[in-house]
This record gives C-alpha cells, sequence and structure tokens, in this order.
C-alpha cells in the first residue's frame, strides 16, 4: 500500500509542471525563430528550430514524469 505524501511535498513537486509549458512557449512565440539564417546541413533555421523541439518536447514531458509519478 502507498503511503500519501505530504502536503507541501505534493505543492513542490507540481511545480515540475510549469517545464510543460516550455516547449509550447518555444514554438508559439514566432518572432523568436521566423528567419532563415542559421542555416543547418541547407534547412532554414524555421524548420530545424521547430524540429528539434519533437525530442526535446517528450524529454520535457518525460522528466516531468518522472519527478511527479508519486502524485498519481
Amino acid at each position: 500500500m502507498r503511503t500519501p505524501r505530504s502536503a507541501p511535498h505534493a505543492q513542490h513537486a507540481r511545480w515540475w509542471y510549469l517545464l510543460l509549458l516550455l516547449p509550447v512557449i518555444a514554438t508559439l512565440w514566432l518572432p523568436w525563430f521566423n528567419r532563415s539564417t542559421p542555416a543547418l546541413a541547407g534547412i532554414p533555421f524555421f524548420y530545424w528550430y521547430l524540429l528539434a523541439w519533437v525530442p526535446l518536447s517528450a524529454l520535457c514531458s518525460a522528466w516531468v514524469y518522472l519527478r511527479t509519478r508519486h502524485l498519481h
């Protein structure tokens, strides 16, 4: 049987959910990446920046899950 966590610890762990905002903000703030340079292997910055956030978003999600799985 699992023992319940203390309320202050659970409140502290919920701050990890803010990390999930990072990929959202980084991909929706268009002025930050609306340019073609620097190109990477001929791919404009706009495209490779967005594609780079696919694995980064997965890593952020996995990290938040690992840090907060005791809350579920």
